[in-house]
């Protein structure tokens, strides 16, 4: 029998490498986690990566995120502040101006001018061009440690330019919690100034803050933004949950009753605001009809949930597109946003069944989607964007604008909770070292301990797994840190006597005095909380994002809900791109 050629052993790791270039050469890889030797220069794996996405011909990551990897020195420094002490902040501390993050010289990338006689090929080049000459330009008047991450990636741009082309009106979609982070007035001033388009701003999760808070904020944008229309919204009302929003700690715990039905009072809201604006111009009585009928509905358990048409649309450049309002008697609302504010959800509870996917991992929309909410009602789905700003990467990472599962260092994003919130007091754990003195590395080896989290091999406590839970408990809302708006603090007793609280509690489909026992019921717990003797413990086991089994029994889960509650050690790693210089991207 004739011998074959004998094989040379290799390490596990080396099979792992020869199976990356494998699926690479076949075009289907995912993002590759890239090193490089230096700030300036890319890797030869690197650019082999990005010039498989200028290959028209070869989809490999043409619409993966692509954001900036810290140095190990870097990552050496963040773990030391994560082991200090902790220093409780002031309630002024949480407020902020958001246009301090936001400068005027750091613009956000727009669609260079461009006609029908150029070709594809032109058109691609241009725009090309455009791009690198905008992150020099950001090179030259910003240094890597002045702003934040912010989106690498020419093709989710264009998403963005197509779905501000094709729209009627803008709808911003921004998280409560950290709603003035989120909005880039350069975006705004586009759209309403040169555009000439109506701007919708959606404070989105307001189940997750105090209606006073909502309400400041609302008065805080249209302050500083007189053209925009604000609409308040949620999800999750109240008759689309089970039980109470809180556990016995005083953390909130959301679970969403049975399948997705419309949030009838926040898509109510958004129609009177679109009324106002198309006046007779177009016919939005079946959308009217519509959400009546919800209201009037008696909710149905056993509903079915039936998915509608999606239109998955593709960019094809062949030439410029002439916008033509309300076209063919059509209102078409294209929906923006950073990552995670919950703008496929949103167009879910509007159309009151799953019509897009979603996911808790940002980057999970690659391209945007358009779908008929009535015959004369367009929503158009933009993927997640994270706009160019000066809103440090702790704050992201709070933000969900940067995926937990790829984070190298996440301690000092729970050193900021824990300098705000009593964490040890909200989770009930005890200090590893039976100290007084509190380090975010402490809180993490405390919440590994009281769950059990070890390292596989020397058993010892896994700190960075706990972290991470820790951050998903907190993008999820169960941990739950609201910023606020300057001199809120001063003015509280004005806003929660204000006259807009009731309508916010509306749309929560909340009743003040439940909301108010609410709120007495918190202090009660915090109040009494030392003389606990930790019978409760348990109950913290049903709050992290991955813990499907704890709640399965009371829950009645939807065909999406898998996608809603991602286990969290089982995150996928697809769709994110790092580089140690982030304006390498682009240049050979």
């Amino acid at each position: 029998m004739p011998q074959g050629r004998r094989k040379t052993p290799f390490s596990g790791k080396a099979k792992k490498e020869q199976l990356k270039l494998k699926k690479h050469r076949q075009g289907f890889t995912k993002p590759l986690l890239l090193e490089s030797s230096g700030d300036e220069n890319l890797s030869n794996t690197s650019k082999l990566n990005y010039q498989s996405k200028k290959n028209p011909k070869t989809k490999v990551n043409r619409y993966a995120l692509i954001f900036h990897k810290e140095t190990e020195e870097e990552i050496r420094q963040r773990k030391e502040i994560a082991r200090q002490s902790l220093v409780p902040v002031a309630e002024e501390e949480l407020e902020i101006n958001g246009c301090d993050y936001y400068p005027k010289n750091l613009d956000f990338p727009k669609r260079p001018e461009w006609s029908y006689d150029l070709t594809k090929e032109q058109l691609d080049a241009k725009e090309n061009k455009y791009f690198a000459e905008y992150l020099n330009a950001v090179e030259q008047n910003f240094s890597s440690q002045d702003i934040g991450v912010f989106e690498l990636n020419l093709e989710t741009w264009r998403q963005l330019w197509r779905v501000i082309e094709i729209s009627d009106i803008l709808l911003y979609i921004v998280d409560i919690r950290f709603s003035a982070l989120m909005f880039p007035p350069s975006l705004y001033n586009y759209v309403t100034n040169d555009l000439k388009k109506e701007f919708i701003l959606v404070l989105n999760k307001i189940d997750l803050a105090p209606a006073s808070l909502v309400v400041a904020w609302k008065s805080y944008f249209q302050e500083k933004f007189p053209n925009i229309h604000i609409v308040m919204f949620t999800t999750l009302p109240g008759y689309n949950l089970i039980g109470n929003c809180s556990d016995k700690a005083g953390l909130q715990v959301r679970r969403r009753r049975g399948k997705i039905r419309m949030a009838a009072e926040g898509a109510q809201s958004l129609l009177e605001v679109c009324k106002s604006i198309v006046r007779d111009e177009v016919d939005l009585s079946s959308w009217e009809n519509k959400i009546q009928e919800e209201m009037n509905l008696e909710f149905d358990e056993n509903e079915k949930v039936e998915v509608g048409e999606v239109i998955e649309q593709k960019i094809v450049d062949t030439g410029s597109f002439q916008h033509e309002k309300y076209k063919n008697g059509i209102l078409t609302i294209g929906c923006v946003g950073q990552p995670n504010v919950g703008k496929s959800s949103l167009m879910n509870a509007i159309k009151g069944k799953k019509v897009v996917s979603v996911s808790k991992t940002p980057g999970h929309t690659k391209h945007f989607q358009t779908i008929f909410l009535t015959p004369n009602v367009r929503l158009c789905d933009c993927p997640g964007l994270v706009f160019p700003s000066k809103v440090p990467k702790t704050l992201q990472v709070l933000m969900g604008n940067y995926p937990i599962a790829q984070l190298r260092e996440p301690y000092t994003a729970v050193k900021y909770i824990a300098e705000r919130l009593d964490l040890p007091k909200l989770l009930r754990i005890e200090h590893p070292d039976n100290d007084d003195s509190w380090s975010a590395m402490d809180i993490c080896d405390g919440w590994a301990k009281k769950r059990g989290y070890l390292t596989a091999k020397a058993a010892r406590l896994d700190s960075y797994r706990a972290a991470n839970s820790l951050l998903r408990m907190a993008l999820d809302g169960k941990i739950c840190l609201c910023l606020r708006p300057p001199k809120y603090s001063s003015r509280i007793d004005f806003w929660s006597a204000h006259l807009e609280v009731q309508k916010v509690l509306w749309i929560q489909a909340k009743s003040e005095k439940e909301a108010k026992s609410e709120k007495e019921a918190k202090s009660e717990k915090e109040a009494n909380f030392e003389h606990s003797d930790g019978s409760d413990s348990d109950d913290l086991f049903e709050l992290e994002a991955g813990d499907q089994k704890a709640t399965a029994s009371k829950n009645e889960s939807s065909d999406d809900e898998d996608e809603e509650n991602e286990d969290a050690d089982e995150e996928s790693d697809e769709g994110i791109d790092s580089m140690t210089n982030k304006f390498a991207a682009i240049q050979e």
